[in-house]
């Protein structure tokens, strides 16, 4: 039994210890946590950038490539879900509720604390930069570590029907190993690790969010066992949800929730200065596009504030930590998309929505905060939870607003831990796509647990150091599957160029010259003699 199933019992055995150690003894699970967040970004906070713009570059190279038509299927497969669905189970189980939690505070918090002091704190040019990093930050960088894993396992998964497990996707590079099984466990392990200190990471995010609400609206205290009340509604509907399968419950909700974004996001552009929203966006979005490197791979060498480590570099580990769950699962319903379609819908679409929710929100706060309505900065400054419901207090249908807020973040949180305790059981079930109930509501409830204790021990700060921690190995795994899943798809490419090849009785067929000169039945020697001999008439 054991043996069968000792990814599932290693995983569980390691985040059920660190629940005991953090209940325990929270203040050194807190001392810790601060140690670990300004270690590992002072030291590793430059491996962080250059790894995520690598992904970018690495992923635009396949898509734009000779490998942009294979599909992640059999080549005349079709997609298992329609588009508008496909993206809004992506955001659902990608990045719904950090966005709705750092969409509207990001921009004023770089108000007051310009990215690398550029600008001067509260001027227009704070407000100018402070829309172009937020753009950085929730843009295609963020979603780079998603595609990356989520193409190569679904790459393996559906084209080479192999289980969707990270082990699989190193395994080519450990064939010269004479044991390699405890290192493909280990991997597991780690891949499950990362993902449930990811997704715990955003859970609290939801929760704090949801507790700060309550508080500022309705009264509600902002304490431990109202954020156990919003975890433990959150179960009760995931349970529902699980029993009702992938295809029904997932699907579902994550089409409720986008519509009811589409409304809320509809209603805050038309109701808010539109005009001055519409040009945050375009210039914000020029800004972003037009520095994109520099802001890749800026770091300051004297950085002293620490702006850093609270961002970009904490915005990177937390994908990182994230990507071996947002991956399978965008892989679990990704099947029969070419890969030039998954990278562009998956590394653009997302990204350009959060652009859009960020401007039309942190729009109307920073217009605000200039015409001097309301100070929306120093309240999110006081209070990041509440400072999106202080907003609404300005606005028309202030209770309406904050309820449906509300319902939108706590259906964010039931989707992202259905979603995640469906993928961190299939890790742990062999990759299988059905893994067994008992699994997934047994993830669901130590994810929850993990939550609670990451913000009863150090809050946000807590959060934030598990992604750290957990990004940093993780990483190494992520350049190892960039290596496989080149030589993979090389091999796979030129399988279908030689099936083509005998196909077309012996003629080259879509290759290009070196290909093609390989496919001879010629011996090397007589390929060499013959292309030396050759001449091209036009030359005589």
């Amino acid at each position: 039994m054991f043996a069968r199933e000792r990814v599932y019992f290693l995983s569980a055995g390691l985040i059920f210890l660190l629940v005991l150690f953090g209940a325990a003894f929270p203040a050194e699970f807190a001392r810790g946590a601060g140690v670990a967040l300004a270690t590992l970004g002072h030291y590793f906070g430059w491996f962080y950038l250059l790894a995520v713009f690598i992904f970018v570059v690495f992923l635009l190279y396949l898509a734009l490539g000779r490998y942009g038509k294979i599909r992640l299927g059999p080549q005349d497969s079709a997609p298992d879900y329609s588009f508008f669905s496909w993206i809004n189970m992506l955001l659902s189980a990608g990045f719904g509720v950090g966005l709705v939690f750092y969409g509207m505070a990001e921009p004023m918090l770089h108000f007051l604390t310009p990215p690398h002091g550029m600008a001067e704190a509260g001027t227009e040019a704070a407000a100018e930069l402070a829309f172009q990093y937020s753009f950085f930050h929730w843009g295609i960088n963020q979603w780079a570590a998603f595609t990356l894993v989520g193409l190569i396992i679904a790459f393996f998964q559906f084209r080479k029907d192999r289980p969707g497990l990270v082990s699989n996707m190193v395994e080519p590079m450990l064939r010269s190993v004479k044991r390699p099984r405890p290192i493909m466990d280990g991997l597991n392990v780690l891949a499950v690790i990362a993902t449930v200190m990811g997704v715990a990471t955003s859970l609290g995010l939801g929760v704090l969010q949801m507790n700060g609400g309550l508080e500022s609206q309705f009264g509600w205290a902002n304490n431990f066992w109202t954020k156990a009340a919003i975890l433990s509604a959150m179960f009760v509907v995931y349970t529902a949800s699980s029993y009702s399968g992938l295809d029904r419950g997932i699907k579902v909700l994550s089409n409720i929730n986008m519509t009811l974004v589409l409304i809320f996001l509809a209603y805050m552009l038309i109701s808010g200065p539109t005009i001055y929203i519409l040009e945050t966006f375009v210039h914000g979005m020029a800004g972003y596009l037009g520095n994109f490197i520099q802001m890749s791979l800026t770091l300051p060498p004297r950085d002293s504030s620490g702006w850093m480590n609270e961002y970009t570099v904490f915005y990177w580990a937390w994908v990182i930590a994230w990507s071996p769950f947002v991956g399978t699962f965008i892989a679990r319903i990704s099947r029969g998309r070419t890969i030039k379609e998954f990278v562009f819908g998956v590394m653009f679409v997302p990204p350009l929505l959060a652009c859009v929710w960020i401007a039309i929100f942190g729009g109307n706060a920073m217009f605000l905060q200039l015409e001097g309505t309301l100070d929306l900065a120093a309240a999110v400054d006081s209070d990041v939870t509440s400072g999106l419901f202080r907003m609404y207090e300005v606005m028309p249908y202030t209770a309406a607003l904050s309820a449906l807020t509300l319902l939108v973040i706590f259906i964010f949180l039931v989707t992202s831990a259905d979603s995640a305790a469906y993928i961190v059981a299939q890790m742990t079930d062999n990759g299988s796509l059905n893994p067994p109930l008992y699994k997934r509501l047994s993830w669901g409830v130590l994810i929850s647990a993990i939550c609670i204790t990451l913000i009863a021990a150090s809050g946000l700060r807590g959060l934030q150091s598990a992604s750290l921690v957990s990004a940093l190995p993780f990483s190494i795994v992520l350049f190892m599957i960039m290596i496989v899943l080149v030589r993979e798809l090389s091999s796979d490419r030129r399988d279908m160029l030689l099936n083509l090849y005998h196909r077309n009785d012996a003629t080259p067929v879509g290759g290009d010259i070196f290909e093609t000169d390989e496919f001879s039945e010629l011996d090397t020697e007589e390929r060499i003699r013959r292309r030396l001999v050759t001449r091209n008439p036009r030359l005589k």
